[in-house]
């Protein structure tokens, strides 16, 4: 088995097979901090048919993006997502949309009712269908020299993103995508992720197996975090991060906001 020497699982080598498309996506590093330098509309034009490329439940096409250019309202979504500078700073801010409004307007000119839009299983398939396409369009970005980010953050106050991208009803924000050109000087590099035994179960799931990896994935993710001047181990960050309703940046009240939206999910 050919690998690389990469820092994904730490001191340990990162399988590649040989495949240079492999070698690219086990590169990816999140870019926060952007040269001067566009996106422009052909690299653009790229990206979305990637994205488009992406596996779609039965070929609902459950999804939008709307790309932002417009500095003012980028400054306007960075406040919304919590003064993120890099959605301002990058050449574009791609926002990937849970769209199921193009099915209901599918519905209006046919004449006929639409009732599985407000269930839960659409929105997931709504948001399932985002995440496939943007990542088939970060791999794409990559390979073109670009670097994104992503941002969850819209979902922390989806009703005004939605209101200023002018989203219709039955659509949401999923989450945004920063692309730009990377500044070299970055204090970043490729993240140790868990070792594949924490996540690679053979048949049946064995969590003790699983787990005890955990304690030296903990101990690699601090000193990645030492070396760029971070603190604290994946432990402290999973706990911290999911602790409770205070800790969720607002998007403990998301029911409320989907229905809201024109997403009941019931």
């Amino acid at each position: 088995m050919k690998t690389l020497d990469n820092g994904r699982y730490g001191d340990q080598p990162t399988p590649t097979s040989g495949s240079p498309v492999v070698a690219l996506q086990v590169a990816h590093r999140s870019v926060r901090r952007f040269a001067d330098g566009e996106v422009s509309d052909e690299q653009l034009g790229t990206l979305v048919a990637a994205a488009q490329s992406a596996s779609t439940s039965s070929n609902l096409q459950a999804w939008s993006v709307v790309a932002v250019r417009d500095p003012d309202r980028k400054a306007r979504l960075a406040a919304l997502a919590g003064e993120q500078d890099w959605i301002t700073r990058a050449a574009v801010f791609l926002v990937w949309v849970a769209d199921l409004s193009r099915a209901r307007r599918l519905a209006e000119r046919a004449g006929t009712p639409l009732e599985a839009p407000d269930y839960l299983e659409s929105t997931i398939i709504g948001f399932v269908d985002a995440a496939l396409a943007a990542q088939n369009a970060v791999v794409a970005a990559e390979s073109l020299g670009l670097g994104c980010t992503y941002v969850g953050a819209v979902r922390n106050q989806p009703g005004e993103v939605a209101a200023e991208l002018g989203l219709p009803h039955g659509a949401v924000a999923a989450f945004g995508l920063a692309v730009g050109v990377p500044d070299p000087g970055e204090d970043a590099d490729i993240k140790p992720r868990l070792p594949q035994g924490a996540v690679l179960h053979l048949e049946t799931y064995d969590a003790e197996s699983a787990d005890a990896h955990l304690d030296a994935y903990d101990e690699h993710l601090a000193a990645y975090n030492r070396e760029h001047g971070l603190t604290g181990a994946w432990t402290d960050r999973v706990l911290a991060r999911l602790a409770g309703p205070e800790s969720m940046a607002g998007r403990h009240t998301l029911r409320a906001a989907l229905e809201d939206l024109g997403l009941p999910s019931r």
